[in-house]
């Protein structure tokens, strides 16, 4: 009898497995935006190849690329993809710099500057320096002369040893294949038998949408940049950016604003509540920027602007 319940039960598995609905979709019958939505909601979690380039005049560029892997250790190759604008079939910065001098630094991204990293994708003008504009520390690298970026927990040095275009379309992906001369990783980072700890690095990869997931704690989200332009943390006063408590997921989303909120705002905002006028007639500098730090952890970054803001 209990044989019998079981090859039932199975049975009726296997009918439900197949009623399920199915959408069959060939990629020419639907939009490249639809198609690129599927591909990398369903290919996910991908890594993050966070990549610093220079050109020939010496101007940095830094970018992140979620079609990205490491393909071999021996030798050491990892391939990541930049990918034709959808929008306008350009090609990206970083493909340009990459065919100008065969060299990227492919810089990992652990949750502790992911914002600051989304920030950085913001489509700023050629030239501009996203190390600059996110926050981020530009270190020298040994071999190679893009820099590294000082708060990834692990920095490779590459050559480029070839780009493969896949296509010549928007959305048609440039296989950069980079070989690793050199890497550093942070000691903080690895374990007592001295290898990387998952757990410590942090990492954060991409998923479909404003989805990310993270090693410690699952998924997240963190809201795609503006399609105009974030002021920067650059534009920060230097009273957040020395700030004892703000974070440099902190200032990420401070800076990916691109207009601050008027005065009359931010009066109306503050005598909205006795905490805020309590807050701010006390001046206790750690106690305002707390407050505001609660409100980014709340995606209130208005809110968090006028307090920062109220005098």
């Amino acid at each position: 009898m209990l044989i019998l319940l079981c090859k039932h039960i199975f049975t009726s598995y296997i009918v439900w497995v197949h009623l399920q609905t199915m959408i069959s979709i060939k990629p020419k019958d639907i939009s490249i935006g639809q198609l690129h939505s599927y591909l990398l909601g369903a290919v996910s979690p991908r890594p993050i190849a966070f990549a610093s380039t220079v050109d020939n005049k010496g101007n940095v560029n830094l970018s992140p690329f979620s079609y990205f892997n490491v393909f071999s250790a021996n030798p050491p190759v990892m391939i990541f993809s930049p990918a034709r604008r959808v929008r306008n079939n350009t090609s990206k910065h970083t493909l340009e710099n990459v065919l100008e001098t065969s060299e990227v630094v492919i810089n990992i991204v652990s949750y502790a500057i992911v914002h600051q990293m989304s920030l950085s994708s913001t489509e700023y003008a050629e030239g501009v320096n996203e190390f600059i504009k996110a926050g981020f520390t530009e270190v020298p690298s040994d071999i190679v002369k893009p820099p590294r970026v000082g708060e990834s927990p692990v920095q490779f040095e590459c050559k480029v040893k070839d780009v493969i275009a896949l296509g010549t379309e928007g959305g048609a992906g440039n296989l950069i294949i980079a070989e690793v001369v050199k890497l550093h990783i942070k000691e903080n980072i690895l374990d007592s038998k001295g290898r990387i700890d998952p757990m410590k690095i942090d990492t954060v990869a991409r998923m479909g949408g404003n989805w990310y997931s993270r090693a410690k704690s699952g998924i997240f989200e963190v809201p795609k940049p503006l399609s105009t332009m974030g002021i920067g943390v650059d534009a920060l006063p230097d009273s957040f950016l020395k700030s004892n408590v703000l974070t440099g997921n902190d200032l990420g989303m401070l800076g990916n604003v691109e207009n601050l909120p008027s005065e009359e705002d931010v009066e109306t905002f503050v005598s909205s509540s006795d905490e805020y006028k309590d807050l701010i007639t006390s001046g206790n500098i750690w106690e305002i920027h707390k407050k505001a730090q609660e409100f980014l952890q709340n995606k209130n970054v208005m809110k968090a602007w006028k307090l920062l803001l109220a005098k």
